[in-house]
């Protein structure tokens, strides 16, 4: 039997550094504070924040009183928290189950696009007025926020939006049909059609084909 190499995420956490973001993602804390929960020197624990400031993972919250002079605070940034194991994926993996044994297919399919052009419909205001690669661009930070890297390839034939990964892994697996949630909320935000053309199998990755106003996509 062939044992699963740990995540780079899992062996980050089994670290100095990672049981320093674990502690920091319950409270801020200072040098002393890390130095007592950790049993190690401040020298280190300074070294590792310097490093962790670095890597983006980090920051300066605030200042805490101390005898001789205040103490300054730290805690995760936005970016850190992506770092711990969430049950998102597999959450929306039993929601999309519970609901296709529900519904019709059809039903299914228009339930999956209400999702995404409900996801999208807090970002229009900020789009009015907004060029169509401004838009994209936009999109491009939504599919980010939403867990997955992507970025615009354009050439004489079509115009596609690929993703390094799918946000949406845990439960296209099983219900291809969650690929409209992210295809109806591009259509949304962009504001032209936009068609799913996503790989499945042991290494799913989006790919969505951007058309033109008034274009229908096949």
């Amino acid at each position: 039997m062939t044992m699963k190499s740990p995540s780079w995420r899992e062996r980050l956490l089994q670290t100095t550094r990672g049981r320093i973001l674990a502690l920091l993602q319950t409270e801020d804390r200072t040098v002393n504070d890390l130095t007592k929960e950790l049993q190690t020197t401040d020298n280190a624990v300074r070294a590792h924040l310097i490093s962790l400031e670095r890597d983006g993972l980090v920051r300066r919250t605030g200042m805490e009183p101390g005898v001789r002079r205040p103490h300054v605070a730290y805690g995760l940034t936005p970016e850190a928290e992506h770092i711990f194991p969430k049950a998102y994926g597999t959450l929306l993996s039993q929601v999309v189950a519970v609901v296709a044994r529900r519904l019709e297919p059809r039903e299914l399919r228009a339930s999956m696009r209400e999702v995404g052009r409900n996801l999208a419909q807090e970002h229009l205001p900020k789009l009015k007025a907004k060029t169509r690669e401004a838009r994209i661009a936009a999109a491009l930070e939504l599919l980010k926020e939403m867990g997955g890297a992507a970025t615009f390839q354009s050439t004489p034939d079509k115009h596609l939006i690929r993703g390094n990964g799918c946000p949406l892994a845990a439960a296209t697996a099983n219900h291809p049909e969650a690929c409209l949630i992210a295809e109806s909320l591009l259509t949304t935000v962009i504001g032209v059609p936009v068609k799913e053309r996503c790989e499945r199998g042991t290494t799913p990755r989006c790919c969505f084909e951007v058309g033109h106003k008034g274009k229908t996509l096949k």
